[in-house]
């Protein structure tokens, strides 16, 4: 590392689970974030500013007034460009040295996997099953692990799927069937700072991996109420019978 490098992450090289190895591992990671919403936007700021070495942001999506209440990686100035450009604009002033690859379109099934192949670590910051449910398949076949969250009204979850382990369960383990109704903000409202608190978890879940440091919420489900700010953690056991990783095993 760089003397400057040195500097700019010493704050977190001091701290003794990462250090200059862990340091070195989250520089040469390569995340992939879909969805530069409300969940990818505080999660592309972190992993950039931590260090990530290359972020690879897709979304087919132009940045709107409603969005700024809570995507806080876009700007008034971004209005009617794509999220991913506008993304990429924030990232080049906080981190230069976090090389950054746009994709603004939806990518097919085959791509996603060629996508989570190439990437250490897949970040789902979407808002509709059926693209999680591409994104789980996508990861279980190039065995990429999974950092997923969700957040709606004043309530939010997250969990991490590792297919790279035998007792991992998948997306699709926890949500056999799910309804788009659910995960829609502009259905059900969301609080700004909720989609932030998940947000900035998944990146911290996400450098945990690339760091290999810490205790991955792997097999574990965390839920957050922001009404009562309580926290739940569930267990979340691979189910033998899934459509998804349980075929993949069969």
């Amino acid at each position: 590392m760089t003397d400057d490098e040195l500097l700019r992450y010493s704050r977190q090289i001091m701290l003794p689970d990462v250090d200059i190895e862990g340091q070195e591992k989250i520089c040469a990671g390569r995340v992939a974030i879909i969805g530069l919403g409300g969940l990818g936007a505080p999660a592309a700021i972190y992993l950039a500013s931590s260090g990530v070495g290359e972020l690879t942001l897709v979304d087919d999506d132009d940045v709107e007034i409603s969005n700024l209440q809570r995507q806080i990686i876009h700007t008034e100035d971004s209005l009617n460009s794509p999220k991913v450009r506008s993304a990429e604009v924030t990232i080049e002033k906080l981190n230069s040295r976090t090389r950054v690859e746009t994709i603004d379109r939806r990518l097919t099934e085959d791509e996603l996997i060629a996508l989570a192949a190439r990437v250490d670590v897949i970040l789902d910051a979407t808002d509709n099953f059926a693209t999680r449910y591409a994104l789980n398949r996508a990861c279980l076949e190039s065995k990429t692990p999974l950092v997923s969250g969700a957040a709606i009204r004043m309530e939010g979850q997250i969990s991490v799927f590792d297919a790279r382990r035998d007792d991992s369960p998948c997306y699709q383990c926890l949500y056999r069937d799910g309804l788009d109704e659910a995960l829609n903000c502009a259905e059900n409202g969301v609080l700004a700072p909720m989609v932030g608190i998940i947000g900035t978890m998944q990146a911290m879940e996400t450098l945990k991996l690339l760091g290999e440091f810490g205790e991955s919420l792997i097999g574990k489900v965390i839920y957050f109420d922001a009404k009562t700010m309580q926290i739940r953690s569930f267990k979340l056991n691979k189910d033998p019978n899934c459509v998804a990783c349980g075929s993949v095993t069969a």
